[in-house]
């Protein structure tokens, strides 16, 4: 599992390479591809940062699994996982945004589903259904359940996920990530306090977005 490393290790594969070819083209003397993959090379390394958070203290707070905008809240029915109503968080990330994923509430993982699905434009309403995305149902140590789903946009190609099936988890604990620009859908019991609105600007692991009750 991802820990407190600086850089997610995530980000390695793509980091190494780009070292190497950027050191060779500095040696070589082959100054404006080495300018190039250097500026290439910084870039990825910020995109795969990992910062540490301060978790809110308080128990019944659900926390953001994403850093990004807040791009819908509302009332839904979920009918595919929790076949209920639901209060739906939706947060879009770009490549500006730490892509490291944080649990949102405390308790235990009780299902995972994988979906390859396609590619489309995460900030568009049919991403939910229809894109790659890993889904976690988690349930609380009083019953409620949880469910977050990572979703994969235009660009990424990759969802990284350190959960299974049994895992007792910890609020705001890493728990994963998507490369390159995706998307969070959050669905919290109907009777939850929503702390958040559309447009808001929202933090994994630090950002509140309602309370349990």
């Amino acid at each position: 599992m991802n820990g407190n490393t600086p850089i997610a290790l995530e980000g390695l594969p793509f980091i190494i390479p780009l070292l190497v070819i950027s050191s060779a083209l500095w040696y070589f003397g082959i100054r404006y591809p080495a300018i190039f993959f250097t500026l290439l090379t910084l870039f990825v390394l910020w995109f795969f940062r990992n910062p540490e958070r301060v978790i809110p203290a308080d128990e019944n707070s659900i926390v953001s699994p994403a850093d990004g905008k807040v791009i819908f809240a509302g009332r839904v029915f979920e009918d595919r996982f929790l076949k209920a109503d639901a209060v739906k968080v939706s947060i879009f990330m770009n490549v500006f945004n730490v892509h490291v994923n944080r649990v949102p509430v405390s308790g235990r993982v009780v299902g995972l589903f994988y979906n390859p699905g396609k590619f489309f434009s995460a900030n568009l309403d049919k991403a939910s259904l229809e894109n790659e995305q890993n889904v976690v149902l988690l349930e609380t140590a009083n019953g409620r359940k949880v469910l977050f789903i990572q979703i994969a946009g235009l660009i990424a190609r990759r969802i990284v996920c350190y959960l299974k099936e049994g895992d007792v988890v910890e609020k705001g604990k890493r728990f994963g990530m998507i490369r390159f620009g995706s998307r969070l859908d959050v669905y919290l019991p109907v009777d939850c306090r929503v702390n958040i609105k559309v447009g808001d600007k929202v933090k994994a692991g630090a950002s509140i977005l309602g309370y349990l009750k």
